[in-house]
């Protein structure tokens, strides 16, 4: 789904797994935490949802790290030959987000992908200020307290 009037950021969704996901609702999200940071026109965002299979071999080929995790961000930051800034990938894998949170699902999920976002955008957890700062923008857009 995509929004290429240049008004709103474009959020590009690509869906290869099985469990349900609000697309729609997903997409709204990551448009309004893009707003929130200032990242509304000519920009565009991939989102992909991803089974765990797909998920462990990403995250081997790129973190070197076995097994699949819950959320991996490749930042981008190029403008692209129609003058658009291309932000990067978010990949997702719900259904390690459901055993993250299995009492929200759908809230983890929403946490994770604007976890996701704030690294696109250069965000880090390294420090303990970086991470209160980052879990606090995390809280804010995805409406989910981070334990």
């Amino acid at each position: 789904m995509s929004d290429d009037d240049g008004s709103h950021p474009a959020v590009l969704i690509s869906n290869r797994q099985s469990l349900p996901v609000d697309e729609e609702g997903l997409t709204a999200l990551a448009q309004q935490a893009l707003a929130s940071e200032g990242r509304t026109d000519r920009v565009e965002l991939s989102v992909s949802f991803v089974e765990e299979t797909e998920m462990a071999d990403l995250h081997v080929r790129y973190m070197g790290e076995e097994g699949p995790t819950d959320v991996l961000s490749f930042p981008l930051d190029e403008v692209d030959d129609r003058g658009v800034r291309l932000l990067g990938d978010v990949i997702v894998a719900p259904s390690v987000a459901a055993r993250n949170n299995p009492d929200d699902p759908a809230g983890e999920v929403r946490l994770l992908l604007v976890h996701g976002i704030l690294h696109v955008l250069g965000y880090d957890h390294e420090g303990d200020s970086e991470r209160t700062e980052m879990w606090a923008r995390q809280e804010r857009y995805s409406g989910v307290q981070v334990p």
